[in-house]
């Protein structure tokens, strides 16, 4: 059975990989430049995971994100499925937060979120997390209605909820060569059993063989590191987090269909 969480990229001459952008409007702009001149016909995209959140660029994040999707589509041989985006932990909080009303604590989930990253995405879209506490103590009718609030100012920036419902989580090569996550995954569970393992489980990835790698994939590739080690390059696992959010820069890479890096830009 396919599932259709996990993406399946088309046929690719090489794929460019985006490592975690965290609300860094200006230096994805700054990379986008930069990527639109290396880019070749063929060529696919992955961004991984972790688009929003930490800093004040969340929505000119997302608007350059569609801005340069659109772009990249309207090229010759162009098609929507050219363009994938995974879902990274700050997603999946965003995602718990408008959903906080049918939460077990939601006033405790908020303020574990909030200094975790989100607090940031809750700025961009108006949202006071002193608020949304007062909301989560007055009760399901509050909660619901500030929640509701958040969803309408997404709604008025064309294009966020639509990106942010198309994430997938995780993506692999049509020849199974390579894996794209965004944080790590279990070494010992099979590709569609690891769940929310693709966000959380950073431990997982660093326990990675990295000669022998994962499931019979030639490389494993993620955007975000828990720890801010930077980059890191192995035979058979590469992380792209080069700290982009905290004071690094933000990386991409491109690879050939076998796995192999062909080369790296930063911004």
């Amino acid at each position: 059975m396919t599932d259709r969480r996990i993406a399946s990229l088309p046929p690719a001459s090489r794929i460019w990989a985006v490592a975690a952008v965290h609300g860094e409007a200006e230096r994805l702009r700054r990379l986008h430049v930069r990527l639109w001149t290396a880019l070749e016909p063929g060529d696919r995209l992955v961004y991984l995971g972790n688009l929003i959140g930490w800093n004040d660029g969340v929505r000119a994040t997302l608007d350059e994100l569609l801005a340069f999707r659109r772009a990249v589509i309207a090229r010759p041989g162009g098609f929507a499925c050219h363009v994938t985006y995974l879902r990274g932990r700050q997603e999946v909080m965003w995602q718990k937060l408008l959903q906080l009303q049918f939460t077990p604590d939601p006033a405790g989930a908020l303020q574990w979120m909030v200094p975790r990253g989100v607090g940031a995405t809750l700025a961009a879209y108006g949202g006071d997390p002193r608020v949304g506490e007062r909301a989560a103590r007055a009760g399901t009718v509050a909660l619901t209605r500030w929640t509701s609030g958040l969803r309408e100012a997404m709604k008025a920036n064309p294009g966020h909820v639509e990106l942010l419902g198309r994430l997938r989580s995780a993506a692999v090569s049509r020849e199974d060569a390579l894996l794209f996550v965004n944080t790590g995954l279990d070494p010992e569970k099979p590709l569609h059993h690891q769940g929310d393992l693709f966000w959380w489980h950073g431990a997982g990835f660093n326990a990675l063989d990295p000669e022998a790698g994962y499931h019979g994939f030639t490389r494993i590739v993620r955007g975000f590191d828990p720890r801010q080690r930077g980059i890191t390059e192995h035979p058979a696992k590469v992380s792209l987090d080069a700290g982009a959010g905290f004071g690094g820069p933000l990386a991409a890479a491109c690879f050939a269909p076998d796995g192999r890096m062909v080369t790296r830009i930063e911004a």
